[in-house]
């Protein structure tokens, strides 16, 4: 098995679609998405709609926002949450097509297992919505419990940071691992990063290669500047969720 692992596209579909035209020179089985399909950015019908051609994909908690009531969401968050909502509700498209969105949105699970692979948005204790950032490596006893609910591979998003979390505490940037970590005996977890709102310094669109032997981080340029002056034309979202892209945080 070869599989291409996307998450947090965020409605950035230069970035979504930079991204598929680098997984198809990957020579990949399947793809999957980690969630966050929608939220944020400026084309949320069209990024579902190519999501709904992978092979699998779990919930994001911006998903369950666009679907029920966001929780916990920065005003800027909530606001672009609500337009989100609107452009899925209201596209002026054919009414089966909307309900299929809606209806692929509505049925996404919450985890993902794979033999001994587990996938979720969040993490194995709260697959929707706990954040595992790099400086949890300081509180021991929740990436403990956390390793307790994992058994051998967890792949996540949600902080859009990407890198690996081993059993004995620390935290693997992608630059410290060139890139790629062997997968071997002990348990771990993978971040893949974000396709469309990546923090971590780098503008890069990021996503993984999972085989049964090794998890291959790769990183992909794309028009960011595009998805900008997109997010800007919209009064619904704020400014700033263009202009962090730049950023990459």
């Amino acid at each position: 098995m070869r599989r291409a692992i996307l998450s947090d596209i965020h409605g950035n579909l230069e970035a979504l679609d930079a991204v598929l035209a680098d997984v198809q020179t990957q020579g990949v089985d399947e793809i999957a998405c980690l969630g966050d399909i929608v939220g944020y950015g400026p084309n949320p019908r069209q990024c579902v709609d190519k999501v709904m051609t992978f092979a699998w994909s779990v919930l994001g908690n911006h998903d369950q926002g666009a679907l029920y009531d966001p929780e916990g969401f920065s005003s800027g968050a909530e606001r672009a949450i609500f337009w989100t909502r609107d452009q899925l509700e209201n596209a002026e498209e054919d009414r089966d097509l909307v309900a299929k969105r809606w209806e692929f949105l509505s049925e996404l699970p919450r985890v993902k297992r794979d033999g001994r692979l587990m996938f979720v948005h969040g993490s194995a204790r709260n697959p929707l919505s706990e954040y595992v950032f790099p400086e949890d490596i300081y509180n021991p006893r929740k990436l403990e419990r956390i390793f307790a609910l994992i058994e051998r591979f967890c792949f996540q998003g949600h902080t859009h940071v990407p890198g690996v979390f081993t059993e004995d505490g620390k935290f693997l940037s992608t630059s410290e691992i060139g890139n790629k970590y062997t997968l071997a005996g002990t348990k771990a977890m993978f971040n893949v990063g974000s396709v469309g709102q990546p923090r971590d310094g780098d503008p890069r669109a990021s996503y993984v290669i999972q085989t049964d032997t090794q998890v291959e981080f790769r990183r992909v340029p794309y028009p960011l500047e595009k998805t900008i002056e997109k997010i800007k034309a919209v009064p619904e979202l704020d400014p700033f969720l263009g202009e962090r892209l730049r950023d990459g945080k």
